[in-house]
């Protein structure tokens, strides 16, 4: 069963240029040793007006930040695992900026199950 990492975050939308890069970065690790797929999105439209949970009210951007979504698939959540490791144990981590272009604390993430595949 396929295995995916999901991501949300606030970014400054200053800091995009940069985040851009360290994910660009992020997908030529993580695809070098094995993952499926790699998304970094931004957000665009998150005004939705369905009465839902909005990306907006769960991550509380602050003025002059944007949303971003982004997911990692792999073939099962034990792949998954040895992508993972490999990443860490990878020099290419090492060259990772030291300084986050986004405030860590404020990242949701989580592994899933995929239910449905189309």
């Amino acid at each position: 069963m396929r295995y995916v990492d999901g991501y949300v975050l606030p970014v400054p939308k200053k800091n995009l240029a940069a985040y851009r890069r360290m994910a660009k970065a992020g997908a030529r690790l993580w695809k070098k040793h094995g993952a499926l797929e790699y998304f970094e999105c931004v957000g665009d439209d998150l005004n939705v007006k369905w009465g839902v949970l909005t990306f907006l009210r769960l991550v509380k951007p602050r003025r002059g930040e944007t949303v971003v979504f982004s997911f990692i698939v792999y073939k099962s959540r034990a792949h998954r695992d040895r992508v993972n490791a490999m990443v860490m144990k990878d020099p290419m981590m090492s060259k990772m900026p030291k300084t986050m272009p986004f405030d860590m604390k404020r990242m949701t993430m989580g592994g899933f199950k995929v239910l449905v595949e189309a």
